[in-house]
């Protein structure tokens, strides 16, 4: 094999790595990333929010310089990182938003993210098109001051939906921030610099200033449900290590606690993709409790837009408070007494009051009329007229009562309602998952000689036919009617979000199919058989495959790209000089 074609060779299997084997096989690659790569692969940048007499909410300072952010963009971090005036949060108060990006932008990094994307669950993917702000807001009284307060936020703005690390990282670093200002904030910036690539399944050692965070990023390999305790090492000793449990979760039994009772009905109307509106007291409930009620439906993604966080001041707001139309499919979190009039006409509205204590035993809340809803000071429940679909699952109900009589602590409360949610999820899901699978061609139908076959299409009628012996009766022991919630699922973006995510799967799954029956075909014995003309046109058209399935990562045997390698450069050699020349210059399109 030339110089040329070893390169060539070895350069796409470098390529075909998983981001753990290249980060093990080349260990000083990171020392060829650019400064502020690393620090990009977990955020955007730090702002810090103030309030000028003269302006009102301001960005004050954005770290590193150099990021950039549209003036659209500052605006709804200005708006989004105060919480209402309404609220009277006094002290501290963390809670995070989500906006939308104004413009596309590239990393210099951005193919080992999109590599790192591939290997987390789909609920924890990046969306392109939104970032997530992590606040801490402080207001304390300061009569140095005109206003007679100091107002301040601190606010971490990044694509990674990982609440609970960026939280206790806020946590640590804002208070010091408060006191030291902007030296400090460069020293944090420049610790977030050297934390390794946001690896999924790997235990990642993160300095900041002066401790370390050990945590670990989910991966799509595995089981639902399960949690992995993050081991501690000794090497470390030196510096303290905080283990924390989970970077995404947040306290679920806490959010739902006011609307304890209607669980089930919430997680039908979350799976429908039904438009709610949560009205809490403070941004804190409100994110906490829109980022449970999104969370509910896994391990399926919520595919429409939520906003844990939204104001009068959001570029939405006449999109979504208008009433020429019906509203979208869209979660909202809000505080301001306006939106109770200006939503109304909303179908589902849940009313947060007071989070309860711990050792409370919630009372009965009543599904509530939404003519009944008149201000923010509403009694907490939910106001609708959605009838459910299945029958209450009372047994739940009764576990987790007795759970709260027995003082049984806030994060066994949430395991349980966790592992609820998700037996319910997979039972409704199961089924969709063996009709679905049912659409593959048979793999003995798959040629080398001819395109990969078509998927079945998805016909619901016999998907229904199906349930009778393969429904979620099962799995689940719930009674109620299961056909009526999967025809209105069946309609909805989460549906057409999973089957869209399935169906480019098990698309892939044949080109890779395709791939390996042609690995298996003597190539080099049909070029003898075939014009010069066809085999250069098999050259280039395996060469565009090899590019596919590498740009794709296509679920392939470890040796099919390297044998098509093979296959390529055995058909070119036995080719004249002339058009071996042409065929080792010509790339892929």
């Amino acid at each position: 094999m030339s110089a040329r074609e070893q390169s060539q060779s070895g350069a796409l299997s470098a390529a075909s790595r998983s981001p753990r084997e290249a980060e093990e096989a080349a260990p000083g690659r990171c020392l060829s990333l650019l400064p502020w790569d690393r620090f990009s692969a977990w955020l955007h940048c730090v702002c810090v929010v103030g309030f000028d007499l003269e302006l009102g909410q301001a960005v004050e300072v954005i770290y590193p310089q150099h990021s950039k952010l549209t003036d659209k963009e500052k605006t709804s971090i200005c708006y989004l990182s105060f919480p209402d005036s309404n609220s009277g949060c006094l002290g501290d108060t963390q809670f995070c938003f989500r906006f939308r990006q104004s413009s596309s932008r590239r990393l210099s990094l951005h193919c080992m993210l999109d590599q790192l994307d591939r290997d987390l669950p789909v609920s924890l993917k990046k969306d392109p098109a939104y970032y997530y702000g992590y606040v801490y807001f402080r207001q304390v009284r300061d009569k140095t001051l005109k206003r007679g307060y100091f107002q301040k936020s601190l606010v971490l703005i990044s694509k990674l939906p990982y609440i609970h690390l960026f939280h206790a990282v806020l946590r640590h670093i804002a208070p010091e921030y408060f006191v030291k200002n902007e030296p400090f904030l460069e020293a944090v910036c420049s610790d977030v610099d050297h934390w390794p690539p946001p690896v999924p399944g790997k235990t990642l050692s993160l300095p900041i200033m002066g401790i370390i965070m050990k945590v670990r990023i989910p991966t799509c390999h595995d089981k639902p449900g399960t949690t992995h305790i993050v081991q501690f090492t000794h090497e470390e000793d030196t510096q303290i290590s905080i283990a924390l449990p989970t970077v995404h979760e947040v306290d679920l039994f806490k959010c739902f606690c006011p609307v304890f009772f209607h669980i089930q009905m919430l997680w039908e109307l979350v799976l429908l993709g039904e438009p709610v509106v949560v009205m809490a007291p403070s941004p804190s409930e409100s994110s906490d409790t829109v980022l449970a009620l999104v969370s509910c439906i896994s391990p399926l993604k919520y595919c429409s837009d939520f906003r844990p966080y939204f104001t009068i001041h959001d570029s939405e707001f006449k999109e979504y408070t208008t009433r020429t139309q019906a509203p979208p499919s869209v979660i909202l979190g809000v505080t301001n007494p306006f939106f109770a009039k200006t939503l109304q006409h909303w179908p589902h509205i849940v009313r947060i009051g007071e989070i309860k204590l711990p050792g409370e035993v919630p009372k009965q809340v009543k599904v509530k009329k939404l003519k009944n809803l008149k201000t923010l000071d509403s009694k907490p429940g939910v106001y609708t007229s959605y009838k459910p679909y299945l029958n209450r699952d009372e047994e739940i109900i009764k576990q987790l009562q007795k759970g709260v009589q027995q003082k049984r602590p806030a994060e066994a409360q949430s395991v349980i309602l966790r592992r609820y949610f998700l037996e319910l999820t997979q039972s409704f899901i199961i089924p969709l998952e063996r009709y679905v699978a049912s659409l593959m061609p048979l793999q003995k139908s798959i040629s080398p000689w001819k395109s990969p076959p078509q998927l079945r299409q998805f016909s619901q009628e016999d998907f229904m036919k199906t349930l009778e012996k393969a429904g979620p009766q099962l799995t689940s022991g719930l009674k109620g009617d299961w056909i009526g919630l999967y025809r209105h699922f069946l309609k909805s973006p989460n549906f057409n979000g999973w089957f869209r995510t399935r169906r480019k799967e098990m698309t892939q799954k044949l080109e890779a199919l395709h791939l390996e029956a042609l690995c298996n075909e003597d190539l080099l014995f049909w070029s003898q058989k075939h014009t010069e003309v066809e085999t250069v046109d098999l050259v280039l058209k395996l060469k565009n495959k090899l590019f596919q399935a590498d740009r794709e990562h296509l679920p392939m045997k470890p040796d099919t790209m390297e044998k098509l390698q093979m296959h390529i450069d055995a058909i070119i050699l036995a080719l004249p000089d002339d058009l071996q020349d042409i065929l080792l210059k010509t790339g892929t399109t």
